[in-house]
C-alpha cells in the first residue's frame, strides 16, 4: 500500500519523524528527510537504509521551504504524502514568557505547516492528489498551566487542518491530524528541561515509535483525526461537556508541569 510512495517528512532528524521514516522504509516507501541539521538527517538515513533523500530545510524560512520542496519534486518526480511534523514547545507561565517565545513557537509549529503545505499543494494538485498529515497535540484540545504558547499553536493547527480537509477534498487531497499526549522525545527535554513534568506523566508517556506506528496506519487507512493515547480522548470529551467539574476533579492532574 505504501510501497514506492514518496513521503516528505519535516523534523525528521529525531523522535517521531525519525521513527516514522524507519517504518516507511521497512514498508517499501521512500521517506524524504528534512530538517535543520543535515548531519543528523544523514545519520537517520544511514540507519534506516533504503532509497531516501536528505535535505536541509528550516520550516521558518519561506524561500528555503519553497526551494527545497521544488528540488524534492524534481529529484523524485512527485510527493505523495507530506508529514508536517516539525515543532517545539516551552513550558512556562504566561506571565514569565517573553512575547518572542510565543512568536517563535507560532512561526515553527503553525506557520511552518502553512509554508510546507503551500509549497507542496500545487505539486499534489498537478499529480492528481495526495495526503497531508499534520502532527498537532492533545494540547490543541485541552490547554493546561504553562502551555499557553504551545497550546495556542496546536489549537491553530487543528483549526487549520479541519479547514484544509474541507477545501482540499475536491482536489483529491486528504488532510489528517495526529494528536499525541506527552511523548518521550528531545522535544520534551527542551520543553521541560528540569524533568518535573516528565517525572509526573511517566506512567502514560508515549514512545515515539508508537506514535509513528499510528501515523503509518493513518497513511494506509486515512482518518481525519487520531488522539493518543485513546484514553485521553475520553477525558477531553468529559472536559468539553462539563468543564467546571473537570477543572475541579482533574485540576491537579491537568497542571502537572
Amino acid at each position: 500500500m505504501l510501497r514506492g510512495k514518496i513521503v516528505l517528512i519535516t523534523g525528521a532528524a529525531s523522535g517521531i519523524g525519525a521513527e516514522t521514516a524507519k517504518l516507511l522504509a521497512a514498508a517499501g516507501a521512500i521517506p524524504i528527510l528534512t530538517g535543520r541539521r543535515l548531519d543528523k538527517l544523514r545519520e537517520v538515513a544511514a540507519a534506516i537504509g533504503g532509497s531516501n533523500g536528505c535535505y536541509k530545510m528550516d520550516v521558518t524560512d519561506n524561500a528555503e521551504v519553497e526551494r527545497v520542496v521544488q528540488l524534492i519534486a524534481k529529484d523524485f518526480g512527485r510527493i505523495d504524502i507530506l508529514l508536517n511534523n516539525a515543532g517545539y514547545g516551552v513550558f512556562e507561565l504566561f506571565a514569565d514568557a517573553p512575547i518572542e517565545r510565543f512568536q517563535e513557537m507560532m512561526d515553527t509549529n503553525y506557520m511552518g505547516i502553512i509554508r510546507c503545505t503551500k509549497a507542496v499543494l500545487p505539486i499534489m494538485q498537478k499529480q492528481g492528489g495526495g495526503h497531508i498529515i499534520n502532527v498537532a497535540s492533545m494540547a490543541g484540545k485541552l490547554s493546561t498551566s504553562k502551555s499557553s504558547g504551545y497550546a495556542a499553536t496546536k489549537h491553530a493547527v487543528l483549526g487549520l487542518t479541519n479547514a484544509m480537509r474541507s477545501e482540499f477534498a475536491s482536489m483529491n487531497i486528504y488532510v489528517s491530524a495526529i494528536n499525541p499526549g506527552p511523548i518521550d522525545t528531545p522535544f520534551l527535554h527542551i520543553a521541560d528541561p528540569q524533568g518535573h513534568y516528565a517525572s509526573k506523566v511517566q506512567g502514560f508517556m508515549l514512545k515515539p515509535a508508537r506514535v509513528a506506528e499510528v501515523i503509518v496506519q493513518v497513511m494506509k487507512r486515512r482518518k481525519p483525526e487520531v488522539d493518543l493515547p485513546r484514553s485521553a480522548s475520553i477525558g477531553i470529551r468529559i472536559y468539553g461537556l462539563f468543564p467546571r467539574l473537570a477543572d475541579r476533579l482533574a485540576g491537579r492532574w491537568l497542571n502537572r508541569k
